[in-house]
């Protein structure tokens, strides 16, 4: 089977640093898969909270995620930092795709890329609907 391939992009525009916690360490004494994970959902809330939106509302829609993506690069231990760089791309009609490059804020050794898909909500409606056109503006202007 083949690997997974991430293209990263090469422009980010948010940027925030999470500490790696005893929590989560596995068993082989490193970060583990589900950590990367929770950080990488944070990191997707401190962003959203950069333009006063949250996971349920953006522009009045919420989000849901459609897949995720992981590539594992180096190895996480506790108490180290980890910066975590945000870029948003691959826009379509309903949603778009948001891109986190994981890296030791003291060594810049990358640890993980990752990419989520998100797709916009009506939760009253229950249906997908259109990318909110201020939201896809705001991170085309940032980009």
């Amino acid at each position: 089977m083949a690997r997974i391939k991430l293209d990263m992009p090469e422009n980010y525009i948010f940027s925030t640093e999470l500490p790696v916690r005893i929590s989560d360490i596995n068993y082989g004494g490193h970060l583990g898969n589900d950590a990367v994970l929770s950080m990488v959902h944070e990191a997707r809330v401190r962003f959203l909270n950069r333009y006063h939106y949250t996971e349920l509302d953006v522009e009045g829609f919420g989000i849901i995620m459609t897949d995720t993506a992981i590539v594992y690069k180096a190895e996480g231990f506790h108490a180290d930092q980890i910066q975590i760089d945000v870029a948003i791309d691959d826009f379509n009609k309903y949603g778009c795709d948001i891109y986190y490059l994981l890296s030791n804020k003291k060594t810049a050794v990358e640890i993980a890329h990752a990419k989520t898909g998100i797709v916009f909500f009506d939760y009253d409606q229950r249906k997908v609907v259109s990318v909110p056109q201020a939201f896809k503006e705001h991170m085309i202007k940032d980009a």
